[in-house]
């Protein structure tokens, strides 16, 4: 008899809450109609990859920053409403916001 059970027992009309969580589904980010910007840099010495023009809410925009962090192994950060990804993976994010629905447009090289 595990916990729940127990408490159960002992406040039958008590209305316990359902375990079932509420998942957030995956496409839960707002895509919007203008095109995201994918930008090369180098700051001090090292390649960085700025990704710029989104116009959603900042909860998504952090989402969306973590899902490419994640999907792509590397370190990043959110400044000024730009997303800045460790590296040149320009391919690599573009075919995975293309993939989450998102228009990218490449700037520069």
């Amino acid at each position: 008899m595990d916990l729940q059970d127990q408490l159960k027992n002992l406040f039958p009309e008590h209305e316990f809450e359902s375990e079932e969580k509420v998942k957030p589904t995956e496409n839960s980010i707002w895509i919007q109609d203008e095109p995201l910007l994918c930008k090369y840099e180098k700051r001090k010495g090292k390649p960085v990859t700025i990704i710029d023009g989104y116009n959603g809410a900042d909860k998504d925009f952090k989402i969306l920053a973590k899902k490419l962090k994640t999907k792509l192994s590397v370190g990043g950060s959110i400044k000024k409403e730009s997303i800045i990804i460790q590296g040149d993976y320009r391919d690599q994010i573009m075919s995975i916001l293309q993939e989450e629905g998102f228009k990218v447009k490449r700037v520069g090289g």
